[in-house]
């Protein structure tokens, strides 16, 4: 949830410092108890919030390295606090408290550390604030990583960074994630995906958007090309009975808009292609 250059790039030390958000007082309460009693890492609570406005006052004031977020408030949800808390510099790692589970994949996300049912136990906390303490260590190699994608894999939650990724393309009610290491749906809308990945992605078409990385070609294609399209990257011609496609890193062909192809080019020939 922290980029390089937040404060989480510098690791700090002494006890996990946390925040807990929950409108259930005796729930805070007991959360309080089991972070404070926790023998391995230390912990202390430097504040507690029953909604979100009050948990971003206390998160300004107090700094914390985590949050144990309720997911479901009166008066707002927790997942739009973490997706508006993971947009922010130097903002802490959430941490979900829910008695629900069935809100742990859209959890991840929104790049929770980690989803704990109520009632928690001593152990799955303490397991929760032992990451905490690794991404210390580990804050700037995970911010360098880059964003990722969570797709829901055979009822597996799998975190998919933006460098495997090949293109996405929207078809129907999903968007069709392809990365190096497999084929994916997801329910996201193609422009929030393209915002979530950021630099390195190319919008082709409307229903398309490229990793620049993973281009191999940009050629016209006729609709009845049965062979290698005639290559034509950098060339002035203009689309005639055929269209214009990209080609990517495992042999897939994308279509480009005449709106786009201008913007591809011009990328495309900014990086060598």
């Amino acid at each position: 949830m922290r980029s390089a250059d937040d404060s989480a790039a510098t690791p700090r030390a002494g006890p996990v410092q946390v925040l807990i958000v929950d409108d259930e007082p005796l729930a805070r309460l007991r959360l309080r108890s089991l972070v404070e009693t926790c023998p391995e890492p230390r912990a202390v609570v430097v504040g507690e919030a029953g909604e979100g406005a009050e948990a971003l006052r206390l998160i300004d004031r107090h700094a914390p390295e985590v949050v144990l977020l309720d997911v479901v408030m009166p008066g707002g949800n927790g997942l739009k606090l973490a997706d508006e808390l993971r947009r922010r510099p130097g903002a802490p790692w959430v941490v979900f408290v829910s008695a629900h589970a069935e809100h742990a994949l859209r959890a991840f996300e929104v790049e929770a550390l980690d989803y704990l049912t109520k009632p928690v136990r001593r152990e799955r906390l303490q397991a929760a604030l032992l990451r905490v303490v690794q991404r210390r260590a580990l804050a700037p190699a995970v911010a360098d990583a880059g964003p990722v994608l969570v797709v829901s894999d055979r009822g597996r939650v799998l975190r998919v960074p933006a460098a495997e990724v090949l293109y996405l393309k929207a078809e129907q009610k999903y968007v069709t994630l392809c990365s190096q290491r497999g084929t994916w749906l997801l329910d996201d809308a193609l422009t929030d995906l393209e915002q979530r990945l950021g630099a390195g992605f190319l919008r082709v078409h409307r229903n398309a958007v490229v990793a620049v990385s993973a281009v191999r070609a940009l050629a016209r294609r006729r609709p009845d090309d049965t062979d290698e399209p005639e290559a034509l990257a950098g060339a002035g011609a203009e689309p005639g009975e055929g269209g214009w496609q990209l080609q990517v890193a495992n042999g897939d062909w994308l279509s480009v808009s005449r709106r786009q192809l201008p913007a591809v080019r011009e990328v495309l020939a900014g990086a060598g292609r």
